[in-house]
C-alpha cells in the first residue's frame, strides 16, 4: 500500500506541477490538437489505405488489426477493473481541460493505440521510427497536460500498446 500511495503522491505532484507550469495555456491549445490525432479516425484511415493499396494479405494491416482485437480489450478490462478516477474526480478543485469520454484514467487507451501504431509502422517503416515515437509521445503528454491522466496512467499505455505491437507483430511474422 505505501508503494501505491508513494505512486499516486509523484503522480499528483508531477500533473500540478505541470499544470501550474507558466506555459500551460499554450500547451493545453496544442495538446488539443495533439490528443485528437489519438482519438481513432487516424488509425482507421491507416487501415482503410492499406487495405486499398495492398488487400487483406498487407502484414501491416494484419498486425494493426490483431493488434486492435487484443489492446482494446485488455485497456477496457484493466480500466474498468482497476477504477483509478481521473485526476478531476480524484482531487479537490480540479478541473480538466477537455472532459474525458469516459469515467476512469487507468491506463491511458489514447497513449496505448498511439505507441501501438507507431511500433508497428516503425517496423515495417524503420525510416519514420523517431517521428512516430515522437507523435506517440506527445499524444500521451497531452492527456496528462489536458487533466484527463495522472503521468503513470501514461506510462502502462506505453507498456500496453508497445506489448501488444510486439505480440502482434510476432504472430503475423514468421
Amino acid at each position: 500500500m505505501k508503494l501505491l500511495y508513494s505512486i499516486h503522491k509523484y503522480d499528483v505532484f508531477m500533473l500540478i506541477w505541470l499544470i501550474n507550469v507558466r506555459m500551460h495555456g499554450s500547451l493545453a491549445k496544442f495538446s488539443r490538437y495533439m490528443s485528437r490525432t489519438g482519438d481513432g479516425p487516424l488509425y482507421l484511415l491507416v487501415a482503410v489505405l492499406l487495405y486499398w493499396q495492398q488487400g487483406i494479405e498487407s502484414p501491416l494491416l494484419q498486425a494493426i488489426l490483431l493488434g486492435f482485437l487484443i489492446e482494446r480489450p485488455i485497456y477496457f478490462i484493466v480500466k474498468n477493473s482497476l477504477k483509478r478516477n481521473r485526476p478531476a474526480a480524484a482531487l479537490q478543485n480540479f478541473h480538466s481541460v477537455i472532459t474525458p469520454s469516459d469515467q476512469f484514467s487507468f491506463p491511458s487507451g489514447h497513449t496505448s493505440a498511439a505507441f501501438m501504431m507507431a511500433t508497428l509502422i516503425s517496423y515495417f517503416f524503420p525510416a519514420l521510427m523517431i517521428p512516430l515515437y515522437c507523435w506517440a509521445a506527445l499524444v500521451g503528454f497531452s492527456r496528462v497536460v489536458l487533466g484527463v491522466h495522472f503521468p503513470t496512467d501514461t506510462l502502462v499505455g506505453v507498456i500496453l500498446g508497445i506489448s501488444t505491437a510486439l505480440f502482434s507483430l510476432g504472430q503475423i511474422i514468421p
